[in-house]
């Protein structure tokens, strides 16, 4: 099982129709898309985050309950908001982000006891959580829990400096994590952001996991690496693209050892990755338009390895 930890929010999806600008409420924030994404997948998952006690978190407890995740944990606080994402689409399905999130719970995140954490193989933690003092001690405290049971901790960058003090303190920070992660989610822009010598020096040994867009996506493990190709789709929107990218991987990942992970095992569980991902773009939001296993299946047969 693959537990996830770490935000959950709502995107505010905005567009305009007849001269008027609106936004569409959508469940989001990325650990939970990855949850929601690996149970629609076919995987086993979990999830643990916080909301407030508005009417916005009583949405998102009800959607999450209705995704039937093999366990659930999510702290309803009164003396806070829940997190909006508010999101504005290009027309190429492109978007970019704008946080609503001043006295908001996704950063007091719930205790787990030592039982949540060895039922899982894998544990995913959030990156948001790290602008804050209180949450940056939670996911250095949990990923060090994590490695103390032997079990594996994912972690995906989406490296954002607007919710921090300054850059600086970004990277410090997200260094950290880095280096208690053994599996970690890049995107293309955000290994130039560390650099290719900061990886080669300090994340050998780790699978890195770099999604790519349109042209599929990269894996290096061990000294040895593989490119991926992925479906062509014409994208709705791509929000929760990279989200359903990395639950592919880690579905693919859950219940096997490092000495599993050959090039051939990689390029396979890679190639389904990528099929998740493109085809999440086809809609808005990102979980409502998630493929079930059968999509999947049909459309990996169009592709080659």
């Amino acid at each position: 099982m693959i537990l996830c930890v770490g935000e959950i929010l709502a995107d505010m999806i905005g567009s305009q129709s007849g001269g008027t600008f609106f936004y569409e409420r959508k469940a989001g924030g990325a650990p939970f898309n990855v949850a929601c994404a690996i149970k629609k997948f076919g995987g086993s998952s979990a999830f643990a985050g916080s909301v407030g006690d508005d009417l916005i978190g009583d949405f998102l407890v009800g959607f999450a309950k209705s995704r039937e995740l093999d366990f659930l944990k999510i702290d309803k606080l009164k003396d806070r908001n829940t997190t909006l994402a508010f999101v504005q689409i290009d027309e190429g399905g492109e978007r970019s982000f704008c946080f609503y999130r001043r006295n908001t719970a996704d950063y007091f995140l719930p205790e787990l006891d030592n039982s949540a954490l060895e039922k899982t193989d894998i544990v995913n933690i959030g990156s948001l959580m790290l602008s804050e003092d209180c949450g940056f001690d939670y996911a250095v405290n949990l990923a060090k829990r994590v490695r103390s049971l032997g079990k594996k901790v994912a972690f995906d960058v989406n490296f954002r400096t607007d919710i921090f003090k300054n850059r600086d303190e970004a990277k410090k920070r997200y260094e950290a994590m880095l280096g208690l992660a053994d599996i970690v989610k890049f995107s293309e822009e955000e290994i130039g952001i560390f650099g290719e010598s900061y990886l080669k020096e300090n994340l050998s040994g780790k699978l890195l996991c770099i999604s790519l867009g349109e042209n599929g996506s990269e894996w290096r493990f061990d000294g040895n690496g593989g490119r991926v190709s992925t479906v062509k789709v014409r994208p709705v929107d791509t929000t929760g693209a990279g989200d359903a990218f990395f639950a592919g991987v880690l579905k693919g990942l859950d219940g096997t050892d490092r000495n599993e992970w050959t090039a051939e095992f990689l390029n396979r569980v890679f190639k389904e990755a990528n099929v998740c991902g493109a085809l999440n773009t086809l809609g808005r939001g990102a979980i409502d338009f998630l493929p079930d296993r059968e999509k999947i299946e049909k459309t990996l047969k169009n592709i080659p390895l």
